[in-house]
């Protein structure tokens, strides 16, 4: 058996070996390096772009500007069509939204002559009056859109004149009830910050045309079939003419969900016929590439004085930025289901609005949404425990969903209980053996010598493992001479591991040695549709299309097998990998052989059609030094209900580097800027990413749980991970403190302020 083994990552070893296994390792020497020239501006209508100079420079092949592109308005947000970001990007176009939007593409033999190209265009400015703050962006003068061709496929409330990208309104239950039923109502202002995704390879790709004058895209990308219909739609070619390949990627967390670095290259190699590449700076990466939504919450919520949690009802406004990319959706993804852990309440209502800015778009990112919720709600449930005078444990205990109840969701297509019932909830076991871990009840809080306090907090978490009746996920399986199978699948492995697991359900549901599978992804011209891999959907949705296909598969070779005997169906049976049949007995390797002239293969895809999510616990052990304000966490433990973890191994390393991601969401990273609005900390060297040195212990364990609608019992991990991380910080900070922080991140700086205020008010 290989499910629930701790097998290595099948590229483990070539990856921390440095083997050329990247889109720009893989690029052919003699491409045409592309390089974007950026805007110098916040907002800005170009004038005058002259580059007759630049295109006398040594090396250079090609110069394009907004005047060389007929450019129709798309979203780069890597979602199935008919996306529900807005239609308001477009490859090049006059007017620059934010600072560092493209103003021109150049492409040269060598990046020397690209760049020394670049600094020969000359162009000229219309500054604009730019909207920077998204709290004052609704209604503002400065209208970011203001072309007329920009449209939305749905109403979700997109109004570019008024700098609205998309609105939600959610109303569940009787929310006014519970309010009258409350004996305790309270009201929080919480924010969240723009976080950078920090993956290690930047956003790159590396074109070219195929024997038959096809584009193929290589690329470094979560969604290889949204890639392709993105391509040829900006660049108005039909989608059979493009190819997207994705080799090994180096992480993404979200960022390379929405396609960033594919058209530019794409378009060179259209206009020169030649390779191109792409291979973002890391200080590009910080200046164009999309990061997390910042958020600003009013939560209020109400409690009968026993601790019965009645309602919940939450402002959310977030800053889309330049760009509405994803920006309706983790709006929605952040309503979905964060207030409905504790699920017992008469009513929630959500209003939130995702308003453009002049800065950089915001986009998907791990968590997607749900982890700025989920720090406004959790943190406000722990400042209710405090009210209220009752442990958070036990308060929690009074209010979280319980396996076998239906889930209430904040959005307003409706499905029945059997979708929504919750049948692998472990959220209580989660909560109460995070305590055990934590040593909860005998933990210290406070003082502990004359210039350190210690606390420990908590957060529970919720997320997804697919979106209903939309992500889908596609496997095809095909057997080989020697009896070795080949695994075509289109979901990407950004460094999770997903082609380990996936090959490790496939072995499983095909009864062979785990060695005999061989995984293929992702190629657009022969792997099976797959949505890409986000919303935490690899494992559930396109694990599920692996194990329809092994079950097809077996079938299939039953049937052959049949023939070949001259017996009914019924009379074969097979198990691990051998074929029996009245006197008869054929093994794979043999079988294959003998179905050598006959190709066998099957696929099968999956839509995600019930509510499976996976659930944690989060408790945050914090030192405090009272005299700096540095903020310390010593250890974190955490409780997964993730369903049958496939790889016990992959899914521990997927919690721990969630939970210290969520931890630099707490206490390190942020942007900071200029008074004019610049973005001042643009590189590893002046972004603060948490280290080795401050990753506290992280200790992972795993409910005793299995999801029936999922393979092998599978839920998903690689969000619901992050969540509870930075309220559970938060929340510790309190316990040693008696502070409460509303809004993220908590620097030494912002604590020792708040420490000599404190000191002066006692």
């Amino acid at each position: 058996m290989a499910v629930n083994e701790r097998i290595d990552k099948q590229d483990g070893l070539r990856i921390v070996t440095g083997s050329p296994i990247y889109t720009d390792d893989i690029a052919s020497p003699d491409a045409l390096v592309v390089k974007i020239m950026h805007s110098e501006h916040h907002y800005a209508r170009i004038k005058k772009i002259d580059t007759q100079e630049a295109l006398k420079m040594p090396g250079v092949a090609c110069i394009l500007t907004y005047k060389d592109i007929a450019a129709k308005p798309i979203t780069r947000a890597g979602q199935t069509y008919p996306e529900p970001s807005p239609q308001d990007w477009k490859i090049l176009d006059e007017y620059v939204r934010f600072k560092g939007d493209d103003v021109a593409i150049v492409a040269a033999d060598t990046q020397r002559h690209a760049v020394e190209a670049m600094a020969k265009i000359e162009v000229e400015y219309e500054v604009l009056e730019p909207v920077l703050d998204f709290m004052e962006a609704e209604g503002n003068k400065a209208v970011v859109h203001q072309e007329e061709d920009c449209f939305a496929h749905f109403d979700f409330g997109f109004r570019p004149k008024e700098n609205v990208a998309g609105s939600l309104k959610v109303n569940i239950g009787d929310y006014e009830k519970g309010l009258k039923e409350s004996d305790v109502v309270i009201t929080r202002e919480y924010r969240t910050q723009a976080t950078h995704p920090a993956m290690m390879e930047p956003l790159t790709a590396y074109t070219y045309l195929d024997h038959v004058g096809r584009l193929v895209v290589v690329a470094s990308t979560q969604v290889p079939f949204h890639v392709r219909r993105q391509v040829a739609t900006a660049l108005n070619i039909p989608m059979h003419k493009v190819r997207v390949i994705k080799p090994r990627i180096g992480g993404g967390f979200g960022c390379k969900q929405t396609s960033g670095a594919e058209f530019y290259p794409s378009l060179v190699t259209l206009k020169t016929g030649r390779p191109a590449k792409i291979y973002f700076s890391r200080n590009e990466v910080f200046l164009a590439a999309t990061r997390r939504h910042p958020f600003w919450f009013e939560l209020t919520v109400g409690a009968t004085k026993d601790g019965i949690i009645k309602c919940f009802d939450m402002k959310a406004r977030s800053d889309a930025g330049a760009y509405g990319e994803h920006c309706w959706t983790v709006l929605e993804a952040g309503a979905e289901k964060c207030m409905a852990l504790y699920n017992k309440v008469e009513g929630y209502r959500y209003d939130g609005k995702a308003l453009y800015t002049n800065r950089v778009s915001s986009g998907a990112f791990r968590g997607y949404g749900k982890t700025q919720n989920t720090f406004a709600v959790e943190c406000i449930v722990n400042e209710l425990a405090e009210i209220l005078n009752i442990d958070p444990v036990e308060l929690r205990n009074r209010n979280i969903i319980r396996e076998g109840e239906v889930l209430r969701i904040g959005h307003d297509h409706i499905y029945d209980a059997a979708v929504m019932r919750q049948d692998s909830c472990k959220l209580d076991y989660c909560l109460k053996r995070g305590a055990e871990m934590s040593n909860w009840k005998n933990s210290e809080s406070g003082k502990t010598s004359s210039n350190k306090a210690e606390g420990t907090g908590l957060a529970l978490s919720i997320q997804g493992s697919g979106i209903i009746n939309l992500d889908s996920g596609g496997a095809t399986l095909k057997l080989n001479s020697d009896g070795f199978f080949t695994l075509l699948i289109g979901s990407a492995d950004m460094g999770t591991g997903c082609d380990t697991i996936l090959a490790q359900m496939a072995a499983d549901a095909l009864e062979v040695p785990y060695e005999s599978i061989v995984v293929n992804s992702a190629d657009t011209d022969v792997s099976p549709y797959d949505d890409g891999s986000y919303a935490s959907s690899t494992t559930y949705v396109t694990g599920t299309a692996v194990v329809k296909a092994a079950a097809d598969m077996i079938k299939r070779l039953k049937e052959e097998v049949a023939k070949l005997w001259k017996l009914d169906l019924e009379e074969i049976s097979y198990r691990e990998g051998v074929f029996t049949g009245a006197d008869n007995e054929i093994d794979l390797n043999h079988l294959s052989y003998e179905l050598n002239s006959e190709q066998i293969s099957v696929t099968r895809s999956h839509k995600c059609a019930k509510e499976a999510p996976p659930y944690k616990s989060g408790f945050a052990k914090v030192e405090v030094d009272l005299e700096t304000g540095k903020i310390k966490v010593n250890e974190f433990n955490a409780v997964v209900d993730c369903g049958t973890p496939i790889n016990p191994n992959l899914a521990t390393v997927q919690t721990q580097g969630g939970v210290l991601q969520g931890i630099g969401m707490a206490l390190f990273e942020e942007i900071n800027y200029s008074q004019s609005g610049d973005e001042l900390n643009d590189s590893f060297m002046t972004y603060k990413l948490p280290c080795k040195k401050e990753a506290p212990k992280i200790n992972v364990e795993f409910a005793d749980s299995y999801e029936p609608s999922g393979p092998f019992g599978a839920k998903s991990i690689g969000e619901v991970v992050i969540n509870a991380a930075a309220p559970a910080v938060i929340h510790a900070i309190y316990k040693a403190t008696g502070i409460w922080f509303r809004e993220l991140p908590v620097t030494p700086e912002k604590m020792f302020k708040a420490l000599k205020l404190k000191s002066n008010q006692e």
